[in-house]
Order: structure tokens, then C-alpha cells, then sequence
């Protein structure tokens, strides 16, 4: 059918006006974050150490906001669906923002505060872009991207006005104020997603599923066939055996960073053990069920690889942040503001990218594959950080740096973000079998905490002696050192993706038409 006749579903307006207020309250408060913990929260930590403690805080809100997905995926596809999900986690989200405002002084509090914004965020943020792939059926299927792009220019509109304006409350009118402005705005999404509630379309929750993804990887794992060893099993054990040796290093990595290794290595070999012998669970189950396994399986290493994006992507909040308080600006701009680069960038890159670079590029006989829009765009990260880093040492040789700078690496990591973000949405929900929409979208964010995971292990690294006396022999700052560790971070993963996603079967899981 053509996109003549193809109809937009009546429900996207509440959606996408839901998303561009949740957006602005979520980055409202995450962009200011790291300059309310080094400016007021954290000022008891002694100064040296005060940056080390603030990155940490914050990549282990990411890490939270990005791990209850897999919560929200679950209650969605087996309990509630994703429309009482969604409501019920967004108002738990509401009180998250309220603590925020109420206890700016108290660590408990707003550490709280931090904790039931990740579980309603993350809890939410599979299920929203779910929902509305669930708005569309073949008929108009054709539509789904562009809305999915509709989706993610919504996200940056939000976004653009929270990094501009929230600083600037922050600075003038204080963190009660700059906390509670973006809990508004939440409440005011609630709200609009509300009012929708009788022209979505709602898909019921999956039934109790004898043979879902779960129980054919236990069969797989577990079955035996005469005369055969059992690897696959024992290779979960070994995943099994490191997670716990993991979680017993929480006194020195964190619980955060150890209880999420330990799910890391618990999901790499206990998936590698059962693609092993997956073929031992048919009999047990029906073939689609095994096949489905398998497709998920495939799925899951190109999310993993792109788990390096979200490295560095995040750490503009952080990191790049940092960079940006040494730097030379006019007195009024405050360094957070740089986040508004970002959505403007991506707002204007969307449009650009589909109606004059990409229609340029097949013009000249390169086919623009969403795989081919996502490797290249954890490449283009590196690249980021390579000219991230290569500043960073022009100033730890003195060099004064006009903030200016951070310009071009903002163009260049948010050129990869619209070619992975943008596209890994649309790519997640078309790829996941029906029964495990919610639950598939959970594992594409999860990536993201994967990815600050990372982050969190270089920062506890770099404080080795060990690795502290390496990076001296480089004759590298530690914060360069890092930068450019993480370039080739990424730039090794996007060759990778690259190699992989070249033997990768692309699916379509639309639902039929009515």
C-alpha cells in the first residue's frame, strides 16, 4: 500500500506532546545535575575528589534510568500493558521530581528523588516508543519511521529549551526552582497522555507463554543429548561464577557498577551458552518459538555493540561539562547551556539528513540500511572525542580555550547520535517477535547502561596506582587519557558492528493490518 493512502493514527498528537514535556523534565534536571552536585550537594567532599564523586553520582542515575526499563518491559507484555505501565509509572515519576525540589540540602532526599525518577523514567521509556510502533499495522506502516523521527525531533524540542533555561534558573532562582519547573512539566505530561486514552490502540498484555524467550533458553541450556558434553551450560556457570565474583567487589567498584557487571556477565554467557546449543530445545518447543529465540539472540550482539555510543555520548553531561568550566566564555553563559547544542543540532540534522543527505547518498548508489546508519554513527562518536581529547590537550599545555570549541565535537557526536538513536528505536520494535515488543525495546535501552557501566569501570580504573603510573608514562592528563581510551573504544566497536551487521537478516514484525 502507498503512503498516499496510508493514514496517521489519531492517537500520535497525545504521544508525541506526552514525549516533548516528559523530554523537558527529564533534561531539565539531568542537564543540570552534575553543576548542582559540584556546586552544592557535594561541596563536604573534599575539592580533588569532588569531580570523580559527581561523575559517578551521574552515570549511576543513567545507569538506574536506563535498567528499569527491563521493570516497565516486564509489567507491560505480562501484567499491566503499556498504557496503564506508562500512567502509573509516570506518576511515580511526578514524587520523584518533588523530592528533587523539596530536599536540595539532604543527600537522602534527593538521592531518593534520583531513585523513583530513574524507576519512572526508565521504567517508561521502552514502553512510550513501543506504544506508539503499536499505533501503526501494515497498512501505514510505511509512516512508522517518519513518526518514530517526529518522535525524536519532539525529544530534542524538549530538550533545547530545558539546557538553555535550567541553568539559568538554577544560577538565578535556585535548585527548588530549578528542580520544580521540570516536575511541572511532568505532571503536565501525565496529563496529555491522559486525555489520549480513548483513541490509542491497546494491545493486551501477552499471556502466561509456556514457550517464551526465557523458558527455550533454560530447555536450550539444560537439555542433554546422548553422547554430548554440555557446553553451553557450562559456560552460563563460568557467567555465573564471574557475576558473583563481581557483586563480592561492591566495597571497591560500587553496587551499582558491580551488581550491573554481574547482570552483564550473566546475559553475555548465559546468551553465548544457549545460541550454542539452541537446536537442543526443539521437540520441547515449536520451531517459531526457537527461531524467535535465535532472531533475539542475533539482536542482543548488535545492541552490545553499540553499548561504546553510549560511552561516550553520555558523558557530555559529565565529562564534557568539566572540560567546559576551564574554558573561557562570556560571564553569563554557564557551561550546562553547551547541552542545548545537542537538540538544536538534532533538530536540524533530522530534517537535513532526510531530505538532502541521505536522498544525495542513494542517488550515488549508496543504500542507506539502518544497520549502515548505526555503525557509522558510533564511528562518528569516536571522532568526537577525538577532537574532544585533542583540545583537552591543548589545554593541558596551557593554552587558553575559548569555550567555542566544543563546537565541532558536539556537531560530530550528535550527527552519531540522530544516526543511532533515531534509527535504533524503529530498528528494535520492527526486529522483536510480538510477544516480546516491550520486553525487546527494555534491552535497547539497557544498552545505554551498559554503556555508562563502562564509564563507571574507567573512572574506578584510572584510580589504580597501577594505571595511574601508565597513564604518567604517556605523558598524558588523566582526562585526556581517558578521551582518547574512549575514542578507540568506540572506533573498534563501529568496525566490529560493521563486520556483524554484514551477515545480519533484517526482519519485519509490523502487526497485520485490520
Amino acid at each position: 500500500m502507498s503512503t498516499i493512502t496510508a493514514r496517521w493514527p489519531r492517537s500520535i498528537p497525545f504521544i508525541i506532546a506526552n514525549e516533548a514535556c516528559e523530554r523537558f523534565s527529564f533534561y531539565g534536571m539531568r542537564n543540570i545535575l552534575t553543576p548542582f552536585l559540584m556546586t552544592a550537594l557535594l561541596l563536604s567532599v573534599p575539592e580533588h575528589l569532588r569531580s570523580g564523586e559527581a561523575k559517578d553520582v551521574f552515570h549511576s542515575f543513567v545507569i538506574g534510568v536506563y535498567f528499569f526499563p527491563l521493570l516497565g518491559g516486564w509489567l507491560a507484555d505480562r501484567v499491566l500493558g503499556k498504557y496503564r505501565t506508562i500512567l502509573y509509572l509516570s506518576i511515580i515519576y511526578v514524587v520523584g521530581h518533588l523530592f528533587l525540589a523539596l530536599f536540595e540540602h539532604s543527600k537522602e532526599g534527593f538521592y531518593t528523588g534520583l531513585f523513583l525518577i530513574a524507576l519512572g523514567s526508565g521504567g517508561i521509556k521502552p514502553l512510550v516508543s513501543a506504544f506508539m510502533g503499536d499505533q501503526f499495522d501494515k497498512s501505514n506502516k510505511q509512516l512508522a519511521q517518519k513518526a518514530f523521527d517526529i518522535f525524536y525531533f519532539t525529544i530534542n524540542f524538549g530538550s533545547f529549551f530545558a539546557s538553555l533555561l535550567m541553568p539559568l534558573t538554577l544560577k538565578y532562582l535556585g535548585a527548588a526552582w530549578a528542580f520544580g519547573i521540570p516536575g511541572m512539566l511532568m505532571a503536565l505530561a501525565v496529563f496529555c497522555f491522559w486525555l489520549g486514552r480513548h483513541k490509542y490502540v491497546h494491545v493486551p498484555p501477552e499471556p502466561k507463554d509456556p514457550h517464551s524467550f526465557l523458558k527455550v533458553v533454560k530447555t536450550a541450556l539444560v537439555s542433554k543429548q546422548q553422547g554430548q558434553a554440555n557446553p553451553g551450560l557450562y559456560l552460563a556457570l563460568v557467567g555465573g561464577a564471574l557475576a558473583l565474583f563481581s557483586l563480592s567487589q561492591a566495597p571497591t567498584l560500587g553496587f551499582v557498577a558491580a551488581f550491573c557487571l554481574a547482570l552483564v556477565l550473566v546475559m553475555g554467557f548465559g546468551g553465548a551458552g544457549a545460541a550454542l546449543q539452541l537446536e537442543r530445545a526443539r521437540g520441547h518447543h515449536p520451531d517459531a518459538a526457537v527461531d524467535g529465540v535465535r532472531s533475539v539472540l542475533r539482536i542482543l550482539i548488535l545492541f552490545a555493540l553499540v553499548t561504546p555510543f553510549w560511552s561516550l555520548f553520555d558523558q557530555k553531561a559529565s565529562t564534557w561539562i568539566l572540560q567546559a568550566n576551564e574554558m573561557s566564555k562570556p560571564h553569563w553563559f554557564e557551561p550546562a547551556m553547551m547541552q542545548a547544542l545537542n537538540p538544536l543540532l538534532v533538530m536540524l540534522l533530522i530534517p537535513f539528513n532526510h531530505l538532502v543527505l541521505f536522498p544525495l547518498l542513494e542517488r550515488g548508489g549508496l543504500r542507506i540500511t539502518a544497520l549502515r546508519r548505526m555503525g557509522a554513527g558510533i564511528a562518528f562518536a569516536g571522532l568526537a572525542w577525538i577532537v574532544i581529547g585533542s583540545v583537552q590537550l591543548m589545554m593541558d599545555g596551557g593554552t587558553v580555550m575559548s569555550i567555542v570549541w566544543q563546537v565541532l565535537p558536539y556537531a560530530l557526536l550528535t550527527f552519531g547520535e540522530v544516526l543511532v538513536s533515531a534509527t535504533g528505536l524503529e530498528f528494535a520494535y520492527s526486529q522483536a517477535p510480538a510477544a516480546m515488543k516491550g520486553t525487546i525495546t527494555s534491552f535497547w535501552q539497557l544498552s545505554v547502561t551498559v554503556g555508562n557501566l563502562w564509564v563507571l569501570l574507567a573512572n574506578n580504573s584510572i584510580r589504580s596506582e597501577s594505571v595511574l603510573s601508565h597513564v604518567a608514562a604517556t605523558g598524558l592528563s588523566q582526562t585526556a587519557f581517558l578521551m582518547f581510551f574512549f575514542a578507540g573504544f568506540a572506533l573498534l566497536a563501529a568496525a566490529v558492528f560493521a563486520l556483524y551487521a554484514r551477515s545480519y537478516t533484517m526482519l519485519d514484525n509490523y502487526r497485520a493490518a485490520v
